[in-house]
């Protein structure tokens, strides 16, 4: 058992020896994705699509909880169209692919293939609204799109990703307002029902914001290696897009208004945050609301009718308690089973053997600190349902102790230096506001600004880079 799990083990790098190629083995030994010919794209294999699934249920779950409604725009937009709003092209001109040819003709006007959805929503909402009485519209797609990216890393960025995006217009800047920042806290709360990761929340810059908007909000992780991922974004647009899609209805005084419009979304990054923040050397560690199997059943000498009789009423019993439950029968040996369950991070484990049936119990073990527990065999689903609560609770409290042990503060801009380049995670520090200090501050130490966090108690009085009066706080931290 223990030769099965070493060399199983051996296979996967250690993290603090090289983080980027532990992910990478992590992504492919679990068997999560894999790549293609096409540089870039990759397969999302049935383990890594489910735990999207998930996220997908839970999220789409919240969306009509609050009033919106799923839609599907085109993949291809015309060029014409795409550059109707001249920010938002430049923005996304140099990550654009672009369909030339139909079949064997050179197309009259170039489509591209959607980066994202803003310019697709415009024209379609120029043409259904006219009223006030047609507002708010709260749309949402689950999509994927493409982004012709450089350097790719599977779930964290790539050429085409997973994701879902809402657009919503209204009557009021209010109403548009308190939509950016209601979904800005359904991505926190997913971070912490769900994937028990402590979102830091804050406003972007301007110089990080959202290509066209006028206010962007992010969810922020922060991974073991220290660095931080940017997991999530809301953004308020205003009456920007609405100008220059000519996107306007008619008040209730009579007057002929432009409409608020606000956008957000996620994407499969969300897989990547949950490997980073979790993992260990072992290989994932999956939070249990979100594993796609909950809980693996391994019978030892399973070919005894009464182990076997006695896997088949546990995995019973947990199906009827809405536990994602799989019975492993097969013929390898119960230390590979052990090993390969561990590396793919299902939460508990549940052994039983003919001892266990005599005694009318089964040990169940943690994939979070191998915590062996014996239990009844007519007890399991309860006590299922309490250790997932407990170990997601462990886990959460474990991706925020780490969060709050490696965010520290800087006065001056030595300080701040040193502690980018020797210390993993965030530095607190103030900022003056002007982009140049933030544009030093990255080509110094390739640092950028994760967000303005809403807490905004100041940690000091002028901008660390140029020692002027500073009154915003701000978050830095090298990223993915």
């Amino acid at each position: 058992m223990e030769q099965n799990k070493d060399k199983l083990v051996k296979s996967i790098t250690s993290r603090d020896e090289d983080f980027a190629q532990w992910y990478t083995d992590v992504c492919r030994k679990a068997e999560l994705m894999d790549y293609t010919d096409a540089k870039g794209f990759i397969i999302y294999r049935p383990y890594g699509y489910a735990i999207w699934e998930n996220i997908q249920r839970h999220l789409d779950a919240e969306f009509r909880r609050t009033g919106h409604e799923n839609v599907y725009m085109p993949m291809l937009i015309p060029e014409s169209l795409f550059m109707k709003e001249a920010d938002h092209v430049a923005g996304f001109a140099p990550e654009t692919a672009i369909v030339t040819i139909g079949g064997k003709e050179t197309l009259a006007e170039r489509l591209i293939i959607r980066p994202t959805s803003e310019v697709l929503f415009c024209d379609h909402y120029a043409k259904i609204v006219s009223s006030y009485r047609d507002l708010p519209k709260k749309y949402n797609q689950w999509c994927s799109v493409v982004r012709w990216e450089k350097t790719t890393r599977p779930f964290l960025r790539g050429s085409e990703f997973l994701w879902q995006e809402g657009h919503t217009i209204h009557a009021t800047e209010t109403e548009a307002r308190a939509e950016v920042l209601g979904m800005l806290d359904i991505y926190r709360d997913l971070g912490r029902d769900l994937l028990a990761i402590p979102f830091v929340t804050g406003r972007k810059t301007d110089k990080e914001k959202f290509a066209g908007a006028e206010e962007t909000y992010s969810i922020e992780a922060l991974m073991h290696d220290g660095k931080a991922l940017q997991s999530g974004t809301t953004h308020y647009f205003g009456t920007g897009f609405a100008k220059h899609f000519d996107i306007k209805f008619q008040d209730k005084d009579g007057v002929v208004k432009n409409v608020f419009q606000t956008s957000w979304g996620v994407s499969t990054r969300l897989i990547g945050a949950v490997i980073m923040v979790h993992g260990d050397d072992s290989g994932l560690v999956l939070p249990p609301y979100v594993a796609p199997t909950q809980v693996v059943v391994i019978p030892i000498m399973g070919q005894k009718p009464e182990v076997a009789a006695a896997s088949a009423a546990i995995k019973a019993q947990l199906e009827a308690a809405s536990v994602r439950v799989k019975v492993d029968d097969s013929d390898k040996s119960p230390g590979w089973k052990f090993s390969e369950y561990e590396m793919k991070g299902i939460p508990l484990r549940v052994e039983v053997g003919p001892r266990d049936v005599l005694a009318g119990e089964c040990v169940i073990v943690k994939r979070l600190d191998g915590e062996k527990i014996r239990c009844k065999l007519d007890n399991v689903a309860a006590t299922v349902k309490s250790l997932m609560k407990t170990i997601h609770a462990e886990m959460l409290q474990r991706a925020t102790a780490n969060v709050a042990a490696n965010t520290r503060t800087a006065v001056t801009y030595d300080e701040f230096k040193d502690l980018i380049q020797n210390q993993p995670g965030y530095v607190k520090t103030m900022w003056c506001g002007d982009v140049a200090c933030e544009i030093k501050i990255k080509e110094d130490t390739t640092a950028t600004s994760r967000c303005l966090p809403f807490d905004q108690t100041p940690v000091g009085t002028v901008c660390p880079v140029c020692g002027k009066k500073a009154e915003k706080v701000v978050l830095f931290a090298k990223a993915y």
